[in-house]
């Protein structure tokens, strides 16, 4: 593929979600788990240059503080005439820790809706397999506000979201096979969608495979190993191996990345605001990985996986749930 000019959003490959009656999601889309580090305007930009470059799916969270952000954004993508309306695009948002009550649910995606300026979402996610005390969201928590997670009552909420019409689709994020195995004896509506870490360096063969069992989609974030809490060096940018592959390949070492992930039949999540990179993650769906290349990456040294601990401040006790139940690390 050319390195100039844009992708058009028919080059993007789809995937039809095994559940829900939403459209198909394209395979990759733009991330906006900016938080707290660029002005609110920034995340609009970003949504509209993605837009122009043939991004069509979207992906936000309560947490992050940007849903009013890319809704303000696909509707001047509307009256500038990039898209046709608001059905041209896929927007996933998520149910947050604080939020994850089944009496909360619902008012919760409305509230999300109302941010959006959106009258559904294509999916909805449960964020984490952890419930936090009703209240704004706080990072870190403390300890004390963790509360047991009612993976029933949640996940039936989560189903009467989808059968009011609010979300097209349901699903949930972080979840470990030990968490789904709580969800699925009871679901009518099987989650259409697991979004997790998903890289060369994490590549979650267990889970991905568990899902591939169940009819689960499995979606990645992190496909360039952002996921770094405590300071570390990048596994997958400074991989010398993934150096290796993309120097042949006349390739970036993010490209690598995401051929990979794209080849294990998940789509991708990638984040990043600079239109450059933009354009680059794009261009990623007429070449692929040799055999050998697919097997040096099989053998790349795997990461463990951060538990969900890291949420909440290291002060103070767990009074109402055991650690172990707040840990979304796969085993």
């Amino acid at each position: 593929m050319a390195s100039t000019g844009s992708t058009t959003a028919a080059a993007v490959p789809e995937v039809a979600l095994p559940s829900g009656d939403a459209k198909p999601m394209p395979v990759i889309g733009l991330g906006t788990a900016v938080m707290f580090h660029v002005r609110p305007e920034d995340t609009q930009d970003a949504v509209l240059a993605a837009i122009e470059l043939g991004f069509r799916c979207f992906d936000t969270a309560y947490l992050y503080g940007t849903e009013r952000q890319l809704g303000d954004a696909v509707a001047e993508a509307v009256r500038r005439g990039l898209v046709r309306s608001r059905e041209e695009v896929f927007v996933t948002s998520k149910l947050w820790c604080t939020q994850c009550h089944p009496d909360l649910v619902v008012p919760s995606l409305r509230e999300t809706l109302q941010n959006l300026q959106m009258e559904y979402l294509d999916l909805y996610l449960i964020h984490q397999p952890i419930c936090q005390k009703p209240g704004p969201p706080v990072f870190p928590a403390k300890r004390e506000d963790a509360r047991p997670f009612d993976f029933k009552g949640v996940w039936q909420a989560m189903e009467e979201c989808q059968r009011l019409g609010l979300a097209r689709a349901i699903g949930v994020s972080n979840f470990t096979t030990k968490h789904l195995d709580k969800t699925l004896p009871f679901a009518t509506i099987t989650p259409a969608v697991n979004q997790v870490e998903v890289n060369p360096v994490c590549q979650q063969q267990k889970l991905r495979t568990y899902c591939a069992e169940k009819g689960i989609h499995v979606q990645a974030f992190s496909p360039l190993g952002g996921q770094s809490w405590n300071g570390e060096a990048n596994a997958v940018l400074e991989s010398e191996v993934l150096a290796e592959i993309a120097k042949a390949r006349g390739k970036s070492v993010a490209q690598v990345s995401l051929r990979w992930v794209y080849e294990q039949g998940v789509s991708i999540v990638v984040k990043t605001y600079n239109k450059e990179r933009l354009r680059q993650n794009l261009e990623l769906f007429d070449w692929e990985l040799t055999d050998e290349d697919r097997l040096k990456i099989s053998q790349i040294p795997q990461k463990k996986l951060q538990g969900g601990a890291f949420m909440f401040y290291p002060e103070g006790e767990f009074t109402s749930v055991d650690i172990s139940e707040i840990n979304f690390a796969e085993e």
